[in-house]
This record gives structure tokens, sequence and C-alpha cells, in this order.
């Protein structure tokens, strides 16, 4: 992966761009305001189960994994976390990361550096009530089937790496999720709605982070 940037996003919050890529990990406009918006408010909030089982397509910094610990935490809700990276960010540029002082998270200091330095295709237990799996492969080789009540499919653009956009890709999204299981995206583009709907899913454009019009949100219907 090309050498990355640490910068400050709108909200204060810590994200990096990769000047090879002309690509930020989050959005400029807010980091943390982005993930609540597409991945929470949009994605977690609509999941209706007590015990969760969840997907992230790029863990990268790991913001997406921690706030869902966070929020679960608040419910009392039992979650089981897998994330897909296939290019780590090192542990040192993690260090650097200001997530859990702008979350006012200091007393769980210890769970986003255990998401960070926990062991790949482990199991590792964050609380009694959240169960990470880190699994380090290409997006492509996914192979899971009806397992996943959420999936956040939080990858690097399709301007920048189209191969994660793909009928294929979105079908192994599908095949992933259980009935009546969603996906949300930070992305609105044409094409990624069209291939979903294609797919089979049920397909909402729903209003975006600061700084972005529109997002995606993708239900696998009951079958």
């Amino acid at each position: 992966m090309n050498k990355r940037q640490l910068i400050t996003t709108a909200d204060g919050s810590h994200s990096f761009y990769i000047a090879d890529l002309d690509e930020t990990y989050h959005s400029k406009h807010g980091a943390i305001q982005e993930a609540y918006h597409v991945f929470i408010k949009n994605g977690f909030d609509h999941v209706k189960v007590k015990s969760i089982n969840i997907l992230e397509i790029g863990l990268g910094t790991g913001l997406n994994c921690f706030i869902t610990f966070l929020e679960g935490k608040k419910r009392n809700l039992n979650i089981h976390y897998t994330g897909i990276e296939a290019f780590p960010i090192p542990k040192n540029e993690i260090k650097s990361l200001n997530y859990t002082e702008q979350l006012n998270a200091l007393a769980f200091k210890d769970v986003f550096k255990t998401i960070h330095h926990s062991k790949w295709n482990v199991q590792e237990k964050l609380s009694d009530h959240f169960l990470l799996t880190k699994k380090k492969q290409i997006f492509q080789d996914i192979k899971t089937v009806n397992s996943y009540h959420l999936i956040y499919f939080d990858a690097f653009g399709p301007r920048v790496q189209p191969e994660l956009w793909t009928e294929n890709i979105f079908q192994k999204m599908y095949d992933a999720l259980l009935p009546g299981g969603i996906l949300v995206t930070y992305s609105a583009k044409g094409s990624v709605r069209r291939v979903m709907e294609s797919l089979g899913f049920k397909v909402e454009r729903l209003a975006g982070p600061p700084g972005k019009r529109e997002m995606l949100r993708g239900e696998k219907l009951g079958q």
C-alpha cells in the first residue's frame, strides 16, 4: 500500500491521506461524523436483533469497529464482528490516531489497541459482549454464506479501486448476508446502485454524511 499521511478532518478526528491515490481513508469533512452517519445511524440502528453478526469490508483504521463496540456497550447487545483487511496499517501509525480522545472513550483505549494488536484469523474477546475476528485477505476471497445481519462496505472508492465495486464482489456480499440483512456504504454511484439492484438488493438512496449528498443502503429480501 502507498505511503500514508496523517490528516485532521473537519470534526477534529484523524484520518490518513494517500497522495499516490489522491484518496483518504475517511471523509475530509469529518471521519467520526461520517462513520456514525453511514454505518451506525443508517446501518447498525436498523438491525433489530440482540445478537448481531457484522462484516466490515475494509477494517482500515478500526474506527467503525471501535464505535460499534461503544454503541453495542450502550445498548447491551452481543456483537460478533468480522473485519477484513488486505493491507493493514502498521501499528506505529495507528498509535497516532486520536479516536479515543475525540469519542471521549479514553477508558476504552486498551480496546482500540487490541483491535489492531490482536492476531489474524483468531477470535478475540474485546468484552463479554463483543467478539472480533480479523481476516487478512483480499475481498475477492470471501466465501461466507448466510452469516451476517449487517455489512459495512467501506472499501476505497470506485475511482481508485474499481475492482472492489463489481458484480462479483457484491454477489459475495449478497450471499454473505442473512435474509433481511443489510449492507451500507458511503458510495451513491449510479453504477454501484445498479449492480446491487441487479443482484436482488432492495436499494435505498439516503441522505449522505456532511460533504456528501447521498449514500446507499441495500437489503437482502427475506427468502
